[in-house]
């Protein structure tokens, strides 16, 4: 039996025809893993985009009288300036066809008020609360020692709000020189239990 015998040949091993099988099913996997990847990221990108739709959509339809309601804000000024310039004796002593003119304007403000809460447009008065000024804008400072400082004591305008957001500030007159607003009652028991663990020391 000669060397070149196709006998005397080493056996083949059973392992490496699976060797280069290896690498296309790795490259394969590494593919779908990948591909699996962007599938999330766009996925999760079209939700991002939904939900900012679907908020830009509710902030157009809360919001888009807001141009609107500017303008009407005169009228409603225009009818609380003729309401307040008559007197309670002046009511009193009108004469029934007066009177019937006043309640008839009473009514349209209030009416005129209750349309535009309809649509998310709110007044407010801040008389006695304490200034903002995210919500005021002071005109005038007023000496009042009977109130605390910043309070405010006259309101020139009321504010109106459109949802959460300020469609007019509020404009006001602010206390000046009057005693510092008192701390919050739960700031005076932890300054209590101080001076108490001082006293203690």
């Amino acid at each position: 039996m000669t060397a070149n015998s196709p006998d005397t040949q080493p056996a083949a091993d059973p392992a490496t025809p699976a060797e280069p099988a290896a690498e296309p099913t790795a490259a394969l996997a590494k593919e779908a893993a990948d591909l699996k990847d962007r599938l999330l990221r766009t996925l999760a990108e079209m939700e991002n985009l939904r939900r900012r739709t679907d908020r830009e959509i509710a902030d157009s339809r809360q919001y888009a009288v807001a141009t609107f309601a500017r303008d009407l804000l005169g009228v409603a000024d225009n009818m609380q300036r003729a309401l307040g310039t008559l007197s309670a004796d002046f009511r009193d002593q009108a004469d029934p066809v007066v009177k019937s003119h006043v309640e008839g304007v009473e009514l349209t403000e209030r009416e005129l008020l209750k349309v535009m809460e309809k649509h998310g447009i709110r007044k407010f008065d801040p008389q006695g609360q304490k200034f903002d000024p995210n919500l005021h804008q002071a005109m005038l400072e007023v000496p009042d020692p009977s109130v605390p400082s910043g309070t405010v004591v006259q309101v020139i305008q009321p504010g109106y709000m459109i949802a959460d957001r300020i469609l007019r500030p509020a404009l006001v007159g602010v206390a000046k020189g009057g005693p510092k607003a008192a701390p919050p009652a739960n700031e005076n028991a932890a300054s209590a239990q101080r001076d108490s663990i001082d006293t203690q020391a």
